[in-house]
């Protein structure tokens, strides 16, 4: 009899750990709590060469190979215009709302199942299963359930009330997408900025469209509430202040964005003690949100859904079949999130830790550009036809 899993979630994790789980011969459902889906929310994102690869495992590549842009080169200056590292690192950058709405379009296509307005409430086990239930009253059984609901997870505290809550790594986001401004640059390489206040980067899309986002610093943790009190004419007098001492376009793109984008706080999760039980398992910004400074967040959680798939199927037992995804996936994903809080604490460093950052920063880059140092996370490579090894408990 073919196991069915319960998917809380219905963002980019949801849609391919459907299609994942179908390739592994196991049913789902998808479960998202809004009454509609992502288009048009969010900004953008990169895709590393690991995820790209990870998508590639699922015959989903090419979906994504037309959207955004090809991202492959970086290069990083300070709020001085000096130079401080320029090298390769392989990604595709597209906006979210495009990335979400193939990716659910083509799990819809391939059968997937998607219910909207399902907000889940609690979820207990049964004989054999678990049972869901949503704040709209409705209830759903099935034989796992996996939350893929981000980083304010429900299921991260079914499973554990005592779950740790998400780090504030004291930087903001905003940024837009800006028309009719000329830039320094090329399409196809992200430019970084260390600047004296606020770090910014920004990308040139091969129409002329200029991608960008900022990273004001924030000791402390702003409420919802008061970040969408903050207007656009505020957000764009408050960065034009940050920038107005630095060398860099960053004030022509401010200038030549309409929609400033809403500015939301920025997270991670050093780790997250404890991912499953018997019958729930969480991935994705669920299990380990890190920094968008370490430009892993959507790649680790597709790889967790393909690591995820195997496991369920080479392990008829769900409890071990879970505990052999947390064997192969926490040791990965923790170094990652603990290396997105070292760049991230690079953007704010003060006075002094920006002097000390320009001096050593173009040394260390060239010490890791020699020793190939970041391979470990950019050719990290899923091979869907090894079977995963079961560890007796």
């Amino acid at each position: 009899m073919t196991r069915k899993a319960l998917i809380i979630g219905g963002g980019i994790a949801g849609p391919v750990t459907a299609m994942a789980l179908q390739r592994a011969g196991l049913d789902s459902d998808v479960f998202e709590a809004y009454d509609r889906g992502s288009e048009g929310v969010g900004a953008f994102l990169t895709l590393a060469a690991n995820g790209l690869e990870a998508l590639r495992v699922l015959d989903l590549h090419d979906l994504v190979c037309d959207l955004g842009m090809d991202s492959p080169r970086m290069r990083i200056s300070n709020g001085r215009g000096k130079l401080l590292a320029s090298f390769r690192n392989p990604g595709r950058t597209l906006k979210r709302a495009d990335l979400y709405r193939a990716l659910r379009d083509e799990a819809v296509r391939r059968g997937v199942r998607i219910h909207y307005g399902k907000r889940l409430d609690d979820a207990s086990t049964t004989t054999g299963g678990v049972r869901a239930l949503f704040t709209d009253g409705s209830a759903a059984e099935g034989d796992l359930l996996i939350g893929a609901d981000g980083l304010r997870s429900r299921t991260r505290t079914i499973i554990d009330p005592g779950a740790p809550r998400a780090r504030h790594v004291g930087l903001l986001n905003t940024g837009g997408f800006a028309h009719g401004v000329a830039v320094p640059g090329e399409p196809g390489t992200s430019y970084f900025i260390f600047g004296k206040r606020c770090f910014f980067g920004y990308l040139i899309h091969p129409s002329g469209e200029v991608w960008w986002f900022a990273n004001p610093p924030s000791p402390g943790e702003p409420t919802r509430e008061e970040l969408a009190a903050i207007t656009p004419s505020q957000w764009r007098a408050r960065l034009t202040e940050l920038f107005r001492d630095d060398t860099g376009p960053m004030l022509d793109i401010i200038g030549g964005t309409e929609h400033i984008l809403t500015g939301w706080n920025t997270y991670d999760f050093p780790t997250v003690p404890t991912w499953f039980n018997e019958r729930m398992v969480i991935i994705g910004d669920a299990a380990h949100a890190t920094s968008p400074s370490s430009g892993q967040g959507a790649s680790m959680a597709i790889e967790d859904a393909v690591v995820l798939a195997k496991c369920l199927r080479d392990t008829p037992d769900t409890h071990a079949a879970f505990a052999a995804f947390e064997r192969l996936r926490r040791d990965r994903v923790e170094r990652i999130v603990a290396q997105g809080k070292r760049n991230g604490d690079g953007k704010a460093p003060g006075v002094a830790g920006a002097f000390v950052r320009d001096l050593v920063l173009p040394v260390i880059m060239r010490r890791m550009a020699r020793k190939n140092s970041l391979a470990w996370m950019h050719d990290y490579r899923i091979s869907w036809d090894d079977p995963v090894a079961v560890v007796s408990r």
